[in-house]
């Protein structure tokens, strides 16, 4: 690190569990940010902030006015961009000692594989089951670390999926049948809520890229603004979820050993 880096993230460094080592694995670890909303918004520039030094952003939506009471990456004189090119024009402002990278487009089945070879963990923070379900299934594939979050009305929820043979994986905690998307253009959400849960993505994040701490791996955080309570549940792995279970591992099997 040069000596405006050991300034730029001299509070951070102090920290006995992040230290030099730490801060130089951040400005060497690449990050996948899917979705530049709500939850996007916050992680985005957190990380940017603390310098993971490699941030590939994502999403296919433009900038709209109902957006702007949460969606604190965006501003008003960036009404109907890209939220891409509203996000690297805020986050290379933010750290222009960082690279930014963004991909304009749908993130499902096709374009993932790609995205996820490039990056050490994924941050979810889109608004829709099949993203996620889509999400979940590459990072378990590949291997990678998912920090997974979801916020609506004054609720919201944070998980860490280690991409791991053995531990859960999104699926296993909603399974597919029976899921139908809640949306905030349909039900609401405080504005701070998805500041919150965000911002506990990003320091799940690096703890993911740090090592430091004790990750909620394999754990549900579940808020309740209106009481201000957490709770902390244990997942399981699911032995007949189709993506990390017995039946999933068999067909990924399948798949390798060819024709």
């Amino acid at each position: 690190m040069n000596d405006e880096q050991l300034l730029r993230y001299s509070r951070q460094i102090m920290l006995p569990a992040v230290g030099i080592e730490g801060q130089e694995r951040l400005l060497a670890a690449r990050v996948l940010v899917v979705g530049l909303g709500g939850l996007g918004s916050p992680v985005a520039m957190y990380l940017t902030a603390a310098g993971v030094g490699n941030l590939l952003v994502a999403d296919f939506d433009a900038v709209d006015l109902s957006n702007l009471q949460r969606q604190i990456l965006h501003t008003s004189e960036r009404l109907g961009m890209p939220k891409v090119d509203s996000a690297l024009q805020a986050l290379k402002a933010l750290n222009p000692q960082i690279e930014v990278k963004g991909f304009k487009g749908s993130v499902n089945e096709d374009s993932l594989p790609a995205l996820i070879s490039e990056v050490d963990a994924v941050v979810d923070g889109c608004d829709n089951f099949a993203t996620r379900f889509a999400v979940n299934q590459a990072c378990f594939e590949a291997g990678v670390p998912l920090i997974s979050g979801a916020a609506i009305r004054t609720e919201g929820q944070v998980a860490v999926f280690s991409g791991k043979s053995g531990g859960p994986c999104y699926q296993c905690l909603f399974p597919r049948e029976g899921n139908l998307d809640e949306t905030c253009s349909a039900n609401g959400v405080l504005a701070p809520i998805v500041g919150i849960i965000g911002s506990i993505q990003a320091t799940e994040t690096l703890k993911v890229l740090t090592g430091a701490g004790d990750p909620l791996i394999g754990r549900l955080l579940l808020m309740d603004a209106m009481t201000m309570e957490f709770r902390d549940v244990r997942l399981t792995a699911d032995p007949h979820c189709p993506v990390c279970g017995n039946g999933g591992s068999a067909a990924r099997d399948s798949r390798s050993a060819g024709p």
